[in-house]
């Protein structure tokens, strides 16, 4: 997303946007639609979520492009939103699951346990190559059947296991290296030898 391309999104059209001009606030919104989307496809787990995340990143550059403090932020500014849509969207689907998982009340210090697992896989995840990362997400986490993520993306049904299995092997090695023997996350005060 260039903001220096006139074809959609020049200085000035944005400047009239940001000042109230309506035309111009269409012609913002509607030029950047393409960009975000395609940036919302990279990122969210589902084509659902990243039109979601898009249409959510449009609606708040409708609402709150009088905001913008400069031209030449629009498109960083945009990807952000799109950024933290897409993270919103992953964590209520974990917070869905985890809510499924545990009908016991825990204690607080085993809640903080749980969330600091839960950033450790989120991390992992947020680590993996693109299509990998989509596999991952796609199949263990959405639950679709392999044939349906292996049509989505475009794979042939090896080639989804095959990133499947590399995906799973990448997030596994990655927690190995950030948990202690005890399979729980490190403790912050000790020491190595």
């Amino acid at each position: 997303m260039d903001v220096a391309d006139p074809g959609w999104a020049s200085k000035q059209l944005i400047e009239a946007a940001q000042a109230g001009d309506r035309e111009s606030i269409t012609a913002v919104v509607h030029g950047a639609h393409s960009h975000v989307r395609r940036f919302a496809d990279h990122l969210c787990a589902s084509p659902q979520d990243a039109e979601d995340a898009a249409q959510e990143a449009l609606i708040i550059l409708y609402r709150k492009i009088g905001s913008l403090r400069a031209t030449g932020a629009l498109a960083s500014w945009m990807f952000r939103i799109v950024r933290n849509e897409c993270l919103r969207r992953a964590r209520l689907l974990f917070d869905h699951y985890d809510e499924a998982d545990t009908g016991l009340a825990t204690s607080a210090e085993d809640e903080v346990i749980r969330r600091l697992e839960a950033e450790l896989v989120a991390q992992a995840i947020r680590e993996l190559p693109d299509v990998q990362r989509r596999v991952l997400i796609m199949r263990d986490v959405l639950g679709y059947p392999g044939r349906r993520v292996a049509e989505t993306l475009g794979l042939s049904n090896a080639a989804m296991k095959s990133q499947l299995h590399r995906a799973r092997s990448r997030v596994r090695l990655s927690l190995d290296g950030k948990t202690d023997a005890t399979g729980g996350p490190p403790d912050p005060g000790a020491t190595s030898a």
